[in-house]
């Protein structure tokens, strides 16, 4: 049996995508292990969850014990991590920066494994110390992480680091994948090597939603981890506020008592009650959150270069779940949109005037409202969900692991 490695840098919970290639892969019969680093309580309960009758198993660098050998260590982990980060302005850019990269190293050294698999900045920094010693890796760029994140979180991360990181594993790992068309060509244009196998963020295909609207008034949804600047809510709420017709809206992820404050005081007052800050919720839980909704948000920016070409996870969530989808004309978001005709609309967000009026045009429709959903669902089952995209995976990993293969 073929041995795999996944190695990422936070729990699965968090990482979807690595658990879906998990749990592909494992039912393909392959002998999975996922290597991680356990750092929050609260999570570790809902990857137990995950991993009940899960194909594959979990092994992690373990920083929520209480011991007091394992605290300090994992304080003098974070020590040398702030370090890292205080030197990077200085020209000195490190892995250490990223996270407890030698605990992580040598649990995946000790990890037999015929490929791995490195997610995230950490596990590609990994990688390329894993292929220097004669190992067979394949990186999953869910993330061009050199080119990720706002101006002011980028100046405290090793960009030229990554970037060599990035060019190493493009040009040597035994395949690499990315989640839209528009990343992998723009990923083969700037470092060379194969394009990219494009492995969409889909998810399994969930029981047939009913017909839209499903909430009155109709539902707007948004989520992620956390609900943050750089993730075009202020402008979509500006616009709402000017809109006529009736509706809500929901937001899902966790945020500051300042930051909701913010959002909350861009709509006028008499609507308030109708703008929700839900809280995150388990990955079993979530796509019946979603699909108790009616239009999901797909807000994602021009910059940065990592979030304008990809496709994230909400767009094939919503179309999964059989929401209509707005989106922003972003080149990821425009290739799925392309490819399920008539499952939502492109906006900007540039004028809250005519964004309202796109809104109130969709709003004050309900059959326009309900073709868009059965054509989102539609196009989740033909195309866009995880049994579709997870042969393509499979097919990946087979070829890199063929004995033919120099």
């Amino acid at each position: 049996m073929p041995r795999i490695l996944i190695l990422s840098s936070g729990p699965l919970c968090r990482n979807p995508r690595a658990f879906k290639e998990a749990t592909a892969l494992g039912g393909a019969g392959f002998g999975v292990t996922v290597a991680t680093i356990a750092n929050i309580a609260r999570f570790e309960e809902y990857d137990r969850e995950l991993l009940l009758g899960a194909p594959f198993r979990k092994v992690s660098v373990d920083r929520t014990s209480l011991r007091p050998a394992d605290r300090l260590s994992a304080f003098a982990e974070r020590g040398m991590a702030w370090l890292a980060r205080r030197a990077i302005p200085l020209g000195i850019e490190s892995p250490k920066s990223l996270g407890p990269v030698h605990a992580l190293t040598a649990l995946a050294a000790g990890t037999p494994a015929d490929l791995t698999i490195v997610h995230t900045e950490l596990p590609f920094c990994i990688g390329v110390e894993l292929m220097r010693r004669g190992r067979r890796i394949a990186a999953d760029f869910e993330d061009w992480h050199s080119r990720d994140l706002l101006p002011s979180t980028r100046a405290s991360r090793p960009l030229r680091l990554l970037e060599r990181v990035e060019r190493a594993l493009m040009r040597g790992a035994a395949y690499t994948s990315a989640p839209s068309g528009a990343m992998a060509m723009a990923l083969q244009a700037a470092y060379g090597g194969s394009t990219p196998v494009v492995i969409p963020n889909t998810f399994p295909l969930q029981p047939k939603p009913p017909r839209l609207p499903r909430q009155d008034p109709p539902g707007f949804f948004w989520f992620s981890q956390t609900i943050g600047e750089g993730r075009g809510l202020e402008a979509f709420l500006a616009g709402w506020a000017l809109t006529r017709a009736p509706s809500q809206v929901s937001l899902l992820g966790d945020v500051s008592d300042s930051y909701r404050e913010r959002l909350t005081g861009l709509v006028p007052a008499g609507r308030r009650g109708l703008l929700r800050f839900l809280p995150i919720t388990s990955p079993g839980n979530l796509p019946e959150v979603i699909a108790a909704h009616d239009i999901g948000l797909a807000l994602e920016p021009e910059t940065p270069e990592s979030r304008y070409l990809t496709a994230t996870n909400k767009v094939f969530q919503y179309l999964n779940a059989g929401l209509a989808v707005v989106a922003t004309p972003t080149a990821g978001q425009n290739e799925v949109l392309a490819r399920v005709p008539g499952c939502g609309l492109i906006v900007s967000l540039a004028d809250p005037a005519p964004l309202a009026g796109s809104l109130d045009s969709l709003l004050g429709d309900p059959a326009r409202l309900a073709e868009m959903g059965a054509a989102a669902r539609e196009g989740a089952a033909r195309e866009y969900c995880w049994e579709r995209s997870a042969p393509l995976l499979v097919a990946a990993v087979s070829e890199a692991l063929s004995p033919n293969r120099k």
